[in-house]
């Protein structure tokens, strides 16, 4: 009974935290794509950096909300496409990372 309570906590639990981070993630986008157009139109040249910046840290809120999702997986098809989630948007940032650290040195 009482593992039983655990689990469903468990599952609940992470459920509420990856649908928050995931919230949170497109929060980010969204305040991000705002500034970015108030920026572009008062034609800031690091438009581009801020962009870049706000972005990575939108992924990186997506991607914890798929490692979350990872504890609640029950069959090995969900763990393949969460992987393949996670893979993408691994690299998602890292070229996003890139990109950042390339504006920087101009």
């Amino acid at each position: 009974m009482l593992i039983e309570w655990m689990h469903l906590f468990l599952n609940n639990m992470t459920d509420f935290l990856v649908i928050l981070l995931e919230l949170m993630g497109v929060f980010v986008i969204a305040v991000t794509a705002l500034h970015g157009f108030w920026n572009f139109l008062k034609k800031d040249p690091n438009i581009r950096l801020k962009l870049l910046e706000g972005l990575s840290t939108a992924l990186s809120f997506k991607l914890g909300s798929e490692i979350l999702r990872t504890v609640i997986v029950r069959e090995m098809s969900e763990v393949l496409f969460i992987g393949a989630i996670i893979v993408l948007r691994a690299g998602l940032t890292f070229l996003i990372h890139w990109e950042i650290h390339s504006e920087q040195k101009h």
